[in-house]
């Protein structure tokens, strides 16, 4: 399952994610796995969910972010779910193309790995590409 949560920036988006990583970990059979694009929110994650911090990554398109998901996925074989925040931060190239090819692929490795995505990005629903809305979480 790929979910996206989306608004416009500063309406909470941060805050919903980590309560529903420190949920997921007090019931996951499998490990939580939390991504942020900086370490402001590291001390606000329980500490069984695992934190990845991407700054110095330099992800810069979809299929390198793809790229560091089946990484971080390679290394446990349980991770039950992934919460990332701040997407357009993540990723420094990241069009509506891009963004629907990113959620298609997500969707396939969400079924093939038995993981859910749980994706925080500042953006307007109205303005997202319409073959990503059906992902949208209300």
């Amino acid at each position: 399952m790929v979910q996206l949560l989306i608004s416009a920036k500063g309406h909470g988006k941060t805050r919903q994610l980590i309560n529903m990583a420190n949920d997921a970990q007090r019931t996951a059979k499998g490990n939580i796995v939390f991504i942020d694009d900086n370490k402001k929110h590291i001390f606000d994650i329980h500490s069984g969910v695992r934190f990845v911090e991407t700054s110095a990554c330099d992800l810069y398109n979809y299929r390198e972010f793809a790229g560091f998901i089946f990484g971080i996925l390679s290394q446990n074989s349980d991770i039950e779910k992934i919460f990332v925040d701040g997407l357009y931060k993540i990723i420094t190239v990241l069009t509506d193309d891009d963004l629907v090819k990113l959620v298609k692929r997500l969707d396939v490795i969400s079924k093939e790995e038995e993981v859910d995505f749980i994706i925080g990005m500042s953006s307007d629903y109205g303005i997202i590409p319409e073959a990503v809305k059906e992902y949208v979480l209300v």
